[in-house]
């Protein structure tokens, strides 16, 4: 009988080279509390048929002790791993799950919708390229979800899909769908977002003529074209292996760099070429944006951890004053005059508050005169 180990050798390296020509979404799952979010992606991974055997006997087991569908699976369980997520019914951390379809690879952020929590949501969409923002159908759109939509819009996050759910409990009213509709275009429309409002059809909504859920996330695009951004490298280390060695290591944060390009160190200014590009220890000709790659440059600059490789004709602007949109969370409030901490990249920099100029009401983005900013809020 023939050895079966070349032919499932093929077999599994035929499945490896689809599985990575696949593009990755990375997308996060945001809205109030209990508007159903870990609900939706335990039910996304199931229908994906991305739950193992023994990881869906676990759940039924544990649907049948904390959940609270009685004899059906608790999907919400899936994501709220913590014991304190299953004793409360909310989500408190941040859950990472990876799933995969036929047409493309999936990373999902399920983020806690409780206010005290919303810095666990800033953490889950920092990475994202798509914000599914989820909204109860009894409930409309509440202060929580207008927060988490300005939040994702503050983080660059321009696509976002507004699924509402549990229409069911409102007798799959196309009136009810309209009206959400409406009240979060308006809002999205003041916040700069696009309005991709995407809701599951069933045979109960025959009205509704979109897209599924995921056959939105299947062929939405995944982000913008790495060659469109400028080059950025945050320099973590330099590498000295030897003395015929001197490599500039970091994550590019943006752009893409190729072999002869000319960039530039911030801030000193000065200027070289690319003469090496390694990516572990293999020399590429051409490294992209959120690859760790080590750099070797022509010239013998000054470059120390903390410094920026930029692209040298699209230079990020220098100085030592900046305006920025702040959402503040910590539990003591920011004081203007006081000094604080700040990460810039991979270096960390002392920096004072000056006066603010005005905090934002999330409900109605008006701008409220403040002198403080207090947990949660957002301020200029």
């Amino acid at each position: 009988m023939a050895d079966p180990s070349p032919l499932l050798d093929a077999d599994l390296a035929r499945h490896l080279r689809s599985h990575t020509a696949k593009s990755l979404l990375r997308f996060v799952m945001c809205g109030s509390v209990d508007d159903g979010k870990s609900t939706l992606i335990g039910r996304l991974l199931y229908e994906s048929k991305a739950l193992l055997d023994d990881q869906m006997s676990a759940l039924v087991a544990e649907s049948r002790a904390t959940g609270t569908r009685g004899a059906e699976p608790d999907f919400a369980l899936v994501t709220d791993g913590l014991s304190a997520e299953r004793e409360q019914g909310i989500t408190i951390d941040v859950a990472y799950r990876y799933f995969s379809t036929d047409k493309r690879n999936f990373i999902v952020a399920d983020t806690p919708g409780h206010e005290q929590y919303t810095r666990n949501t800033v953490t889950g969409a920092s990475t994202a390229d798509l914000a599914v923002v989820l909204v109860d159908a009894r409930k409309g759109v509440l202060t929580q979800t207008r927060r988490h939509s300005y939040l994702v819009s503050l983080l660059g996050i321009r696509r976002i899909v507004l699924a509402i759910n549990k229409m069911d409990l409102v007798r799959y009213s196309e009136d009810v769908m309209r009206r959400i509709e409406c009240e979060y275009r308006e809002f999205a429309t003041r916040i700069g977002s696009p309005d991709d409002n995407v809701v599951a059809p069933s045979g109960a909504m025959a009205w509704y003529g979109g897209p599924t859920l995921l056959d939105h996330l299947e062929q939405v695009p995944s982000g913008e074209d790495p060659a469109s951004r400028p080059l950025r490298l945050s320099v973590q280390r330099i590498s000295r292996p030897h003395h015929d060695f001197r490599g500039i290591a970091g994550i590019l944060a943006s752009g893409i760099v190729r072999l002869g390009d000319s960039v530039r160190v911030l801030p000193s200014g000065r200027r070289s070429r690319v003469t090496r590009i390694l990516i572990g220890d293999r020399d590429e000709n051409v490294a992209m944006e959120g690859q760790s790659v080590t750099l070797t440059l022509a010239d013998e600059v000054d470059v120390s951890r903390g410094d920026v490789i930029a692209s040298g004709e699209r230079l990020p602007a220098v100085a030592d004053r900046l305006q920025a949109t702040i959402v503040w969370m910590h539990d003591r409030p920011m004081l203007p005059g006081r000094c604080y901490m700040m990460k810039l990249g991979t270096q960390t920099v002392v920096a004072t508050v000056a006066p603010l100029k005005h905090k934002i009401n999330v409900n109605t983005l008006e701008h409220v005169a403040a002198t403080r900013l207090d947990l949660n809020d957002i301020g200029v």
